[in-house]
């Protein structure tokens, strides 16, 4: 058997309205909100009973998504927002945009930090890294020509 597609990236936050916003802005589709919880949803987390308020959002294209949570119970354990690009384990979400200076202005309007700098990748890509809302670490790239 043989995978048939990645479904979605989960991302914990602290203030999901915020950050709807701000994916929002980026081009995201907001497809729905949600309260999880429950003995049902602990035992596939391995939680117990837990609280979630989740936002899917989906790409323009509808292949790819993130979902949006925020921990109402359990209390959030661990904080990995301000790893630097080179920790361990997740790491970042990239998007593919039409136009990266546009983007970064709109973003920047958002609470966005360019992380180093937008580089020429060859003549393939303009790339960067921003820091989004609550330090999510985001890659951002157009393709040239």
């Amino acid at each position: 058997m043989a995978i048939k597609r990645m479904d979605n990236i989960g991302i914990v936050v602290e203030d999901l309205d915020a950050t709807i916003a701000f994916f929002r802005e980026l081009g995201l589709n907001l497809e729905g909100r949600a309260t999880i919880e429950g003995e049902w949803a602990g035992r596939v987390t391995g939680l117990g009973d837990q609280h979630v308020e989740i936002a899917m959002m989906s790409t323009p294209d509808g292949h790819s998504r993130l979902e949006l949570s925020r921990f109402l119970a359990p209390a959030v354990v661990a904080d990995h927002r301000n790893a630097p690009v080179n920790a361990l384990g997740y790491l970042r979400v990239m998007f593919a945009v039409d136009d990266l200076n546009d983007t970064l202005e709109r973003l920047c309007k958002h609470g966005a930090q360019l992380v180093g700098e937008v580089v020429d990748y060859g003549n393939v890509y303009r790339l960067c890294y921003i820091r989004g809302p609550e330090g999510l670490l985001i890659g951002l790239a157009q393709e040239l020509g």
